[in-house]
């Protein structure tokens, strides 16, 4: 039987891992997994927001124009939502939200 040592005690920073397992960023697995991300994060923020104004998904879709269920699918991963429906849902829960969008080195706010 051969024993290994495991003297390796050195620290990875997160990006080193994403490089390492995802790829490195502007690849298409690494973009597609910072997407998601950023979609799951925006879910919880809309939930909690709701949550925030003690409102109930059905309430919260009917202030928006939409269904009960389209609610708990933007909570649970906003990916499939158009942005025209994220703001009219910060609109209802009278929350502010700004986009940045970076062309080159200027920045464009977006409200």
């Amino acid at each position: 039987m051969v024993k290994k040592e495991l003297n390796n005690n050195r620290t990875y920073s997160l990006s080193e891992m994403k490089d390492k397992h995802l790829g490195k960023t502007g690849t298409s697995e690494r973009d597609a997994y910072e997407y998601e991300l950023r979609m799951d994060v925006l879910g919880k923020m809309i939930k909690t927001a709701r949550q925030e104004r003690q409102l109930t998904q059905e309430e919260l879709g009917k202030l928006v124009g939409v269904q009960k269920a389209q609610i708990s699918k933007l909570e649970s991963s906003a990916n499939s939502a158009t942005i025209d429906t994220i703001l009219k849902v910060f609109k209802a829960l009278k929350a502010e939200i700004n986009f940045n969008v970076k062309l080159e080195d200027n920045f464009v706010k977006l409200a």
